[in-house]
């Protein structure tokens, strides 16, 4: 009878190549942790710095050291992403339309921080509910702290965060995930934007508008025009005229185009550059098909439901193009890599 092979401990390798090296680096070791491993930045813990890939398989990637050592870039791939655990205070909650909030609140650290496209996971008072929501950024206000988040109320969590008031403290980590790159938030001066939000996809379109509209000092604003799709009731609509054209679609015709984001768009004979969009995935899966048809650059930013919020349960992956690098399957992390995506590298 053949033995049993041994079993190895957790955390031990073999001498040959891994499909997967996990490496822990105190925040010294960061500054080199790219060029030593040749491995992927992949996420934080605490005060350590998770590298994995196997030696030699993998791009560079440059992962620098900060003051916090708390924040990771690499030259491609994930981009630099810092993140934090406060109590926030709420300065106003108000619903805005049926079934939709927006809840105001004042952070130490997380507004600061935040980008468009990003999102933070908002946790219950209720510790029977162990699970973060996720909601994306709608605005953020780094002079004053103010952090602007408008959701839906979905069941729970959500109906609980409904009814917080001001002077009220919420538990909060932020900002998380890569949002849009700098790519697209500079160097579009002379260019049409699109920026078309679908239902509860509209508020990251708020805080992105913002950002475009500055322009860059030297060559200016591109031309943005906000695409939103509505299902009946209307919000954030004010908002955005604050910094583009706005056009919208209902499904009841009961306010501009009837039908959905591409009859406003073709119905009016639009065109743009750049497309940026959140919404639900049938929008998004026409948006990609549109872009390919156009040749516009487009970026999409999925709605998934997560559990972690930090890549460690994979219950939103998206499928990719690609193959990824350490995993060797075709999928991306939604709250990890995403959730902003270019749209020729997934697939939906």
């Amino acid at each position: 009878m053949q033995a049993a092979p041994r079993s190895r401990p957790c955390g031990r390798t073999s001498g040959k190549p891994s499909a997967e090296r996990l490496r822990v680096l105190p925040p010294g070791k960061v500054k080199d942790a790219g060029a030593k491993y040749g491995g992927e930045f992949r996420e934080i813990r605490k005060n350590r710095v998770i590298v994995r890939g196997i030696p030699g398989e993998h791009k560079k990637r440059v992962v620098k050291e900060q003051e916090t050592g708390m924040q990771a870039g690499q030259e491609t791939g994930i981009r630099a992403v810092q993140k934090f655990r406060e109590k926030a205070e709420v300065l106003q909650n108000t619903r805005i339309a049926k079934g939709i909030y927006d809840l105001r609140l004042k952070t130490k650290q997380i507004a600061a921080a935040a980008k468009p496209g990003q999102f933070v996971s908002v946790y219950s008072n209720d510790h029977s509910r162990l699970l973060p929501r996720p909601i994306s950024i709608c605005g953020a206000d780094p002079e004053s702290g103010e952090l602007r988040l408008v959701f839906r109320v979905a069941g729970r969590g959500t109906e609980e965060f409904s009814r917080l008031s001001a002077g009220d403290r919420v538990d909060l980590t932020g900002p998380l995930g890569n949002g849009f790159p700098e790519s697209v938030l500079k160097g579009q001066a002379g260019k049409t934007v699109f920026l078309i939000g679908g239902g509860i996809g509209i508020p990251p379109m708020v805080q992105l508008a913002r950002t475009l509209a500055a322009g860059d000092d030297e060559k200016g604003a591109p031309r943005l025009i906000s695409v939103l799709g509505f299902r009946d009731e209307l919000f954030l609509v004010d908002d955005l005229k604050a910094y583009s054209e706005v056009v919208i679609a209902t499904e009841d015709g009961s306010c501009g185009t009837k039908g959905n984001v591409l009859d406003a768009i073709r119905g009016r004979n639009l065109k743009a550059d750049v497309i940026c969009a959140c919404g639900p995935t049938p929008m998004l899966r026409a948006l990609r098909v549109y872009a390919q048809e156009t040749g516009a650059e487009c970026w999409l930013s999925l709605e998934e439901k997560m559990a972690c919020g930090i890549g460690a349960c994979l219950s939103c992956v998206c499928k990719s193009t690609d193959i990824d690098e350490h995993s060797r399957v075709r999928n991306k992390r939604v709250c990890t890599e995403g959730p902003v995506f270019n749209s020729i590298d997934i697939e939906l």
